[in-house]
């Protein structure tokens, strides 16, 4: 049966379903547009998986259009007048806000909308990972961060520093990620998320936990290890430039020029190494993954030219590796009250408790053990997110 969400929040319990509005939410639910953490235990299937993230009005059919460009403006004016009253909508259920005649041509034309998408696009064969992922990232927006102004004050001189305060007084202390804000499979940040992808190093330490500490856990060299993994090379224990410094180029260089010279290497197609090519086959990995249209390790497809094709098929894959090892970790830290902050590329935090830390050795197990070998993991950890000291 179709439904739709009255609102996302887990106190906020309303249903539309079958041209009616419910406060319950009834037992034969399996069809709805969006994901809610409500009904995550469910068997739910999520039509904005099927269109890829498409907008609503993205995936409005032509018949509908209009309808929905009108009651848009209408939501939208709704929005306008709560925020200019100072309603936070964190605070209330949507709908007791608004009148119930709204609600109901509002939800009518969005069922529509949904069954619409259901009848039109297949389900995507990375519909499980997706549907993981929609649950860990709701959970991390619904963790409200502790921000300190105070630790950036020393900074205040700088008129960086002092338009970045401004700023982030204006933002929800919330991260809101975006799981198909590039083609590649990263994630991205909505427009009114607090800004984690693009904090600058100076300003990290605004970041405090809620618990005890942030231990913050990434792979040593992630690319690199995907690249060796997909070329079925068994991955080195210790850090990778080193090992190939070692066994590529017999220790004659420091492990900075190796670095150096292996991503000039990797990534321009026009590069010529013996050296690296005598171990590693760069167009092994072309053949396998592109045939005019790179087709990733995960089954994801994206359109390319070749200069761009290894790029896209190394990154696309180190991405949805650490998302997937990152959905185990979430698993894992279920019912403890230790939980992930957030996650920057391939690096993440867990906000620990100090009567969890003996769980991190396990954590770092799951998260190392990839299905393209056994990954380095580096940890750090600090009392926040600026101070952060390797262990």
């Amino acid at each position: 049966m179709l439904f739709q969400t009255l609102d996302k929040k887990s106190e906020c319990i309303g249903v539309f379903v079958d041209d009616q509005i419910l406060d319950h939410i009834p037992d034969n639910i399996s069809k709805t547009w969006a994901f809610a953490p409500h009904f995550e235990d469910k068997d739910i299937e999520y039509a904005r998986l099927f269109c890829h993230g498409k907008t609503l009005e993205e995936a409005c059919p032509e018949n509908l259009k209009e309808s929905w460009r009108s009651i848009s403006l209408r939501m939208r004016a709704y929005l306008i007048s709560f925020h200019e009253a100072k309603i936070n909508l964190d605070d209330v259920c949507f709908y007791d806000l608004v009148p119930k005649r709204f609600l109901f041509d509002y939800y009518s034309l969005k069922s529509k909308i949904t069954e619409h998408v259901f009848e039109n696009y297949k389900k995507p064969v990375n519909y499980n990972f997706l549907l993981g992922l929609s649950g860990m990232v709701n959970e991390m927006k619904s963790n409200k961060l502790n921000i300190d102004v105070k630790s950036i004050s020393s900074g205040m001189i700088k008129y960086k520093t002092r338009e970045f305060a401004k700023n982030i007084s204006r933002k929800n202390p919330r991260i809101d990620y975006n799981i198909f804000g590039t083609k590649t499979g990263r994630l991205t940040t909505t427009k009114d998320s607090f800004p984690i992808l693009t904090l600058d190093k100076d300003h990290r330490s605004i970041l405090a936990p809620n618990n005890d500490v942030f231990i913050e856990l990434d792979y040593n060299a992630a690319e690199l290890r995907v690249f060796l993994g997909l070329l079925g090379i068994e991955q080195p224990k210790g850090d990778i430039h080193a090992w190939i410094g070692e066994n590529v180029f017999s220790g004659k260089y420091s492990r900075d020029m190796v670095k150096k010279k292996v991503f000039a290497w990797l990534y321009n197609p026009k590069a010529k190494n013996q050296e690296l090519e005598k171990m590693f086959n760069k167009q092994q990995i072309l053949d396998k993954y592109y045939d005019g249209a790179v087709r990733t390790y995960f089954g994801r497809k994206i359109i390319s030219d070749h200069h761009h094709a290894l790029n896209y098929i190394i990154q696309s894959t180190t991405s949805d590796l650490f998302l997937r090892q990152l959905i185990k970790v979430r698993d894992f830290l279920k019912e403890k009250k230790s939980y992930i902050a957030f996650c920057v590329h391939d690096s993440f935090a867990i906000d620990t408790a100090a009567v969890e830390k003996n769980f991190i050795s396990e954590i770092i197990e799951i998260f190392s053990g990839t299905v393209l070998g056994n990954f380095k993991v580096n940890i750090s950890i600090g009392k926040n997110f600026g101070n952060m000291n390797k262990i």
